[in-house]
């Protein structure tokens, strides 16, 4: 076997034990919280990092402007995207950071694809008053696709008020960091920053594939 191939291979199965370890350690965490914590409950690790159960039919940190199905069928689309192109770059010899990352994207996207797919029919309602717990596929509290995404990770690093001279929201609460979060939109976010910051070439790269395929596109117009 050639050093190429011996790489790619690798590469591969580091990719592979990657995302099987995220999306684990995520299902893992989501599946303990929502079955052992009622909705609202929260859990002081330190003054600024507390385990508090939401849950969300949106995206990342929370935000929602899209319907949930046609969400869940755009994450399914993603990943499936992430996952050739993966593919392709292992197969290509790509760097061993780029490989490492897009691992990382595609467990944290799977892993909130997970909760969509499969938690509205496989859990019961979470509520305030009770625990929710597992029930047969089908007798849970949603449809297939429109599970609710568990947060719970919530990081208020600063609480203060802002000064009453600040017009509109003089004398308000203000919280940074409010956002709160799972293990997959963590690895979502780290590996797209840390893409960013150290995958420059590869970025440019897409983009100039994108801007020739645009131009094809409008010379065959």
């Amino acid at each position: 076997m050639t050093n190429e191939k011996r790489k790619k291979l690798w590469q591969g199965v580091t990719a592979i034990a990657i995302m099987l370890l995220i999306l684990v350690i995520d299902q893992w965490i989501k599946i303990e919280v929502k079955t052992t914590m009622t909705l609202y409950e929260k859990h002081e690790v330190t003054s600024w990092f507390y385990i508090y159960f939401i849950e969300n039919n949106g995206m990342a940190f929370g935000m929602s402007f899209i319907n949930k199905t046609l969400l869940s069928l755009f994450r399914l689309a993603a990943i499936i995207v992430i996952a050739v192109y993966l593919f392709r770059q292992v197969m290509k010899g790509a760097r061993w950071v780029f490989v490492i990352l897009l691992a990382m994207l595609w467990a944290g996207a799977a892993g909130n694809l997970i909760d969509c797919v499969f938690y509205g029919v496989c859990f019961t309602q979470s509520s305030p008053h009770y625990v929710a717990y597992a029930v047969p596929v089908g007798e849970g509290y949603s449809t297939w696709l429109n599970g609710r995404v568990v947060d719970m990770f919530y990081f208020p690093l600063i609480v203060t008020e802002f000064p009453e001279w600040v017009p509109w929201y003089g004398g308000r609460q203000f919280i940074f960091f409010s956002p709160i979060f799972n293990f997959a939109d963590a690895a979502v976010s780290c590996s797209v920053i840390a893409a960013l910051l150290f995958c420059r070439k590869e970025i440019g790269e897409i983009a100039l594939t994108k801007e020739r395929s645009n131009t094809d596109i409008d010379h065959e117009a």
